[in-house]
């Protein structure tokens, strides 16, 4: 309570405008870079915060079109894949047929020569025979026409034959 009863009006006058000075030149010289320090600081918050987004999106962007390049990569290996086996099949199938059509020209030419060395061993049996046959008719011939009497007898049964015919 001794503070009340030494109450001055004038101290308190001054001290009040002190008090005002004081805030007045706080704001001016403190207050103003003090805010415009928070406001910047807020705007650098914000603008990081704005690339932190960007930056997800873009991350997004690319996980999707990563995503996109794998399924086409994808695609694309099966479609190879497709693509070598079909050809392989075609490969197997035209070793196939080239093997089927050489061994039928193999065989055809086989039984060419078969029947070519056939014709060639009947064409020698038949002149081997033929000239067999004429070596024996010509011994037979001979012993047949050796004495006279046989002679006449052939002559006349050849003649007997002849008129008959």
């Amino acid at each position: 309570m001794n503070l009340l009863g030494q109450f001055s009006l004038g101290l308190f006058i001054i001290q009040a405008a002190l008090f005002v000075l004081l805030v007045i030149l706080l704001r001016k010289f403190a207050w103003k870079p003090i805010l415009e320090a928070v406001n910047t600081r807020e705007e650098g918050i914000r603008d990081a915060l704005k690339a932190a987004e960007n930056a997800k999106k873009e991350m997004q962007d690319l996980q999707a079109n990563n995503e996109r390049i794998l399924q086409e990569a994808r695609l694309e290996r099966d479609t190879m894949l497709k693509e070598a086996r079909e050809i392989k099949e075609k490969m197997i199938a035209d070793a196939k047929e080239e093997a089927q059509t050489q061994g039928q020209k193999m065989i055809e030419q086989a039984k060419a020569s078969i029947e070519g060395e056939k014709n060639a061993a009947m064409a020698e049996l038949k002149s081997h025979v033929s000239s067999l046959s004429l070596e024996i008719a010509e011994k037979l011939l001979k012993e047949e026409l050796s004495n006279k009497e046989s002679q006449v007898k052939l002559v006349e049964k050849l003649l007997g034959d002849v008129k008959l015919n």
